[in-house]
């Protein structure tokens, strides 16, 4: 039902320039959005922010090529995954990701920092392929063949980086004091 509610929002933005339309697929897509450039960019919420907004934007200007060949949020994450490495390329003689941050203007806000600064530390130890895969399984809760499409890679490599970034994350929490039975 949500898939055909999207459809429909989609055309109303399209066929009639109804931007209420799409300010509901900014409403329904908006924190998990920046949940995902969150883990990305390892915590930097005004960066997080700044790429959010540059996809919603994208995604505004470009809704007209939208074909329903795949779920409208796939088609949203392909456009933040790309948003994601045109900014990561635009860096690279600058400066990695190992120079994020933790955002320190939501720290007294999060109940668990301690955990989720040491997650975006174990995050930043992965390749850019294998973070983003974990974090759209693990966090948002994508599937392999939703994941595969976004990427634009098989699924079997989404399993290869989901298994990589998985054992490189366990290697990391247990070498820094997390041993598995903690939840």
């Amino acid at each position: 039902m949500s898939q055909l509610n999207d459809i429909s929002l989609v055309a109303q933005v399209v066929v009639f320039k109804n931007t209420k339309a799409f300010d509901q697929l900014v409403k329904k897509y908006q924190a998990p959005i920046r949940r995902f450039f969150l883990s990305q960019t390892c915590g930097d919420g005004e960066l997080s922010d700044d790429l959010a907004q540059d996809t919603f934007i994208k995604a505004y200007t470009n809704i007209a090529s939208f074909k329903n060949l795949s779920s409208f949020s796939t088609w949203l994450y392909r456009i933040a995954h790309n948003i994601f490495y045109d900014y990561i390329r635009s860096r690279k003689e600058t400066a990695g990701l190992d120079s994020c941050e933790i955002d320190k203007t939501h720290k007294t806000e999060q109940e668990n920092f301690g955990q989720k600064q040491d997650i975006y530390h174990a995050l930043k130890t992965l390749k850019d392929v294998e973070r983003t895969c974990i974090t759209l399984f693990y966090m948002e809760g994508a599937g392999i063949d939703k994941i595969a499409g976004i990427m634009g890679c098989p699924q079997g490599t989404v399993k290869s980086h989901l298994s990589r970034g998985k054992a490189k994350l366990a290697v990391y929490l247990k070498q820094n004091g997390y041993d598995g039975n903690e939840r």
